[in-house]
This record gives structure tokens, sequence and C-alpha cells, in this order.
């Protein structure tokens, strides 16, 4: 049985990680896409992916990363977990200083609201698109990856 992965020094003692996610859509709805990074303390990057959604809206695709993110964290068991993203309606829904007013999002919130309440300390930060720099790159990698190959068919 192998060990889970531990976010921190590489001790497996590490309290803090820090999750960036983006979803990005091309169109409104379109062809979209989330990446996802992982980093310990140091701001080093411990885990890095990306995956093609099909067609959705950006606030589905921003959701949508969070959830995939929110996953992937859990597999670290972290004491702490700081979370990064570009989308100021999506913190701002889980904060709860905006209403989740779109049906095709609520079941989307209430989803990533129950993952966040399994770790023991978080925190959803809203930051601009140029400290997000490294999930908006995998977002867009997943859409022209699909886009490309889709073209080649």
């Amino acid at each position: 049985m192998t060990a889970a992965p531990t976010a921190g020094d590489g001790t497996g003692d590490g309290p803090l990680l820090r999750l960036f996610t983006d979803g990005a859509a091309r169109g409104n709805p379109g062809p979209a896409g989330l990446g996802l990074v992982l980093e310990d303390a140091t701001g080093r990057r411990l885990w890095g992916g990306c995956r093609y959604l099909g067609v959705a809206t950006n606030n589905q695709a921003e959701y949508r990363a969070l959830i995939a993110g929110l996953r992937k964290a859990a597999e670290w068991s972290p004491r702490r977990l700081e979370v990064y993203m570009d989308s100021e309606l999506v913190v701002r829904q889980l904060s709860g200083r905006y209403r989740v007013r779109s049906a095709d999002l609520r079941a989307l919130h209430a989803q990533a609201t129950a993952l966040l309440r399994a770790f023991p300390e978080v925190t959803v930060t809203h930051v601009p698109r140029e400290r997000n720099r490294g999930a908006d790159a995998l977002a867009n990698q997943a859409i022209d990856e699909h886009v490309q190959g889709a073209s080649r068919e």
C-alpha cells in the first residue's frame, strides 16, 4: 500500500496546501476546460492537471474546476487548504456575499460547499488572473488539445 501524498516539506507533516483553480469557456456556453495547480507552503508545485469539460458556461467551468481541485487536494489530507481562484463571482457566492441565482449553478455550489466543509481549515480567495497563470494556462491547454484533436478527425 502506498502512502497518500502530503503537503509541506516532503516529510509528510506539512500543514498547508495551496490550490489554484481555473475554469475557462470559449463562448458562453462553449468548449470548456479546467486547470488545477497544487503547491506546498514554499510555492513548490506538487501537482498540476487539466481536463476538457465539453460545452459549459464560464461559471460552470469555474465551479467544476473548484470541485475537481478540492477532490484532488483531499488526497493530500492537508490541515490547512488555501484556495485561489480568479472568479470573483464564485468566491463571493461561496462566502455568502452573493446569492446563487442561476439554477444550473446551485447544484455545483452545493457540491463545492460540501467538499470545502471536509477540510479542517480552508480559505477561498479571489486573485487576479496574473496570480493564477498556471491554472489558467492548463485550462486553456485542455480546450486547445480538444479543439486540435477534433480538427484532425
